[in-house]
């Protein structure tokens, strides 16, 4: 190999390191949390299940009922997520669970309805983090800009959705004072 191409490629490698993202399973993985408690609106105890995705490995949940009808939260790629953020996850979907969504037909993406059910999610983990936890604020926001980089979300999608979290964990009372809104009716438009 000449001298250039040992350049070229030591120049390749460490450009290749200094653009992975913090927290990436290049440079480190992390310990799967221990899921909290979760009900949903009618009662039912939710089941979680850890999977490992190949979808570039960011760390992501899925609130869902499985092929015997039980809820269930999907938890992919966790290893990838610090535990702060993982936790943030398994609040956000218990939440779809907590307020119904998992029962009602799925609005389609992108919609208005679906970006509200997402906003009542958030809202709902964050004030859940607040409550049961000490993890930091900084510490949920740090992981949930990252993996939304990572997927690939322009900056103003993850902006809005930072603001409305900071709404949340500011302005609002207890987690279950929401939930209880949103079952309600009061939080919904």
């Amino acid at each position: 190999m000449s001298l250039f191409r040992k350049y070229c490629f030591s120049v390749l490698v460490f450009g290749l390191f200094a653009v992975l993202p913090k927290g990436s399973s290049a440079d480190q993985t992390n310990e799967v949390t221990t899921p909290p408690a979760c009900v949903n609106n009618l009662g039912e105890t939710i089941l979680f299940s850890l999977r490992s995705g190949s979808q570039g490995g960011v760390a992501a949940g899925m609130a869902n009922r499985d092929t015997d009808g039980r809820p269930v939260i999907f938890r992919m790629n966790y290893e990838n997520a610090t535990p702060a953020f993982q936790r943030f996850i398994d609040y956000h979907e218990c939440a779809h669970h907590q307020v119904g969504h998992v029962d009602q037909p799925h609005p389609p993406r992108n919609s208005y309805a679906h970006l509200m059910n997402e906003s009542i999610a958030d809202c709902i983990a964050i004030l859940r983090v607040r409550e049961e936890v000490d993890d930091s604020y900084d510490a949920v926001i740090d992981g949930l800009v990252d993996a939304m980089t990572r997927v690939g979300f322009p900056k103003v999608s993850t902006d809005s959705r930072l603001r409305n979290i900071e709404n949340c964990y500011s302005n609002y009372g207890s987690s279950a004072e929401f939930i209880a809104g949103v079952l309600n009716g009061e939080r919904t438009k």
